[in-house]
């Protein structure tokens, strides 16, 4: 390992400090926007959900009433309880952004830890978007530094790195300076939480949002005076020592303030893991193409890490299949479509995806691209042939806004019916606005 001369630490902090102070270029507050609204619909979209009332009965059976508000939810909660369900529902579909060289979702912590600050009303509108942007930046800095060796390792990156993210929208809103920002990105290092032994559980969401509220925490104790250790990412006993066998130190702050990962943040048009989307969009493709002929046989040819993320060839719950390209693939060629309905746990096991699922076979290539795909379907008549070559959400065939919107505006509607372009268009307004105490009442339900 070789760090550069102020250190990673300490020049995240400085880095993400000062451009904080001087304001974030037009191209990067608008992909910011992107990113908000995309989680702002994950997170309300699965507000209501067993899994999150969970959660909410759990928060309140142990005393952690207050007033911060749930996105989607008229109960307000403790600023760190309010932020571990928040961060949790964006991520419980997994249908939130997606750094695809890293594979972190940075946007459910970030929103998460925002929260209370924006419940006060007293964050200016652009002041949130620098926040949350520069906790995407060092969550996706950090990531990429330990990229691939960490997650190969088994760690979940968007657990590990969302402390550091969370911590640096919280403490950037709380006006920390840059020694307190180093205190709390030190402290919120050795909170880092979460394996992939947990994914198709509800595990998994668990991570950003626990992320979100040990961020919370963070940086209110280096508000305090808390301090943490300055060299903690990079220190022969540090945080890079024990996630990763291979870290570039550098990688942390080069170019910190001109270059911008965030840029390369993607949202996903099926809620499930993103390697599988490929082979979805060919399925559903070819369901127009079936027009009712019943396969007898598919194989999908794919990049291998289908095989090792997705491989699940028989889910039997909702949260399982979002990790098997087996399912994504049968129910997109019985349905035309892979959305939040054919991840429910009675269609995930239904007599008809059950015996598709068991003609799908996954043909691991290494000459395939991690976004493209071959789905091959035989039938008593013959053979059909659908070669996506880009998925539809990759960097090469991104979401368009309108895209996106319309994306936003359906999880939105699930939740708190009628409103769904009504909260669309009032995260878009955001950097014309004069303030944020309209973003609340847009998010929550009228009270009655």
């Amino acid at each position: 390992m070789t760090a550069t001369v102020a250190g990673p630490t300490a020049g995240l902090a400085a880095g993400l400090g000062a451009a904080a102070r001087t304001g974030l270029p037009d191209d990067v507050r608008r992909e910011t926007v992107r990113s908000l609204l995309n989680v702002v619909g994950t997170s309300v979209g699965a507000a209501g959900t067993p899994e999150v009332d969970l959660l909410v009965r759990h928060a309140q059976a142990h005393g952690a009433a207050g007033s911060c508000p749930v996105p989607g939810r008229r109960e307000t909660l403790e600023a760190s309880q309010a932020a571990l369900v928040t961060g949790f529902a964006a991520h419980l579909d997994d249908f939130d952004d997606t750094h695809l060289a890293t594979v972190v979702h940075p946007g459910a912590a970030v929103l998460a830890a925002a929260l209370p600050f924006v419940a006060q009303g007293e964050v200016a509108p652009l002041r949130l978007l620098d926040a949350l942007a520069l906790g995407i930046e060092a969550q996706l800095r950090v990531a990429l530094a330990m990229t691939p060796s960490h997650y190969d390792q088994g760690w979940h990156v968007t657990g590990t790195v969302g402390p550091l993210g969370a911590a640096v929208t919280a403490g950037l809103l709380r006006g920390l300076d840059d020694q307190q920002l180093t205190h709390a990105i030190a402290i919120a290092s050795s909170t880092s939480l979460g394996h992939r032994q947990g994914f198709g559980t509800m595990v998994k969401p668990f991570h950003p949002g626990k992320a979100a509220a040990n961020g919370l925490l963070a940086a209110a104790l280096a508000g305090r005076g808390s301090t943490g250790a300055p060299a903690a990412l990079e220190g022969p006993r540090g945080y890079f020592r024990g996630m990763a066998p291979s870290v570039d130190l550098d990688r942390v702050t080069a170019g910190l303030g001109s270059t911008w990962d965030l840029l390369d943040n993607t949202y996903k048009p099926y809620p499930c893991g993103i390697v599988s989307h490929p082979a979805i969009e060919a399925a559903e493709r070819l369901s127009a193409r079936l027009a009712g002929t019943a396969p007898v046989a598919v194989r999908v040819r794919c990049h291998p890490l289908v095989v090792e993320l997705t491989g699940n060839p028989d889910p039997r719950t909702g949260l399982e299949a979002r990790f098997s390209t087996v399912h994504g693939v049968a129910v997109a060629l019985a349905d035309g479509r892979a959305g939040l309905a054919q991840y429910e746990d009675g269609r995930v096991v239904a007599e008809d995806v059950t015996a598709l699922r068991g003609l799908v076979t996954l043909v691991p290539d290494d000459a395939v691209a991690r976004d493209e795909a071959v789905v091959e379907v035989e039938t008593a008549d013959g053979q059909l042939v659908e070669h996506v070559e880009h998925a539809r959400g990759s960097l090469a065939r991104p979401l368009t806004d309108a895209e996106l919107d319309d994306k936003v505006a359906v999880l939105v509607e699930r939740t708190l019916p009628g409103r769904g372009a009504d909260v669309v268009a009032a995260v878009r307004s955001l950097p014309e606005r004069s303030d944020t105490a309209f973003l609340i009442p847009a998010l929550t339900p009228e009270t009655t």
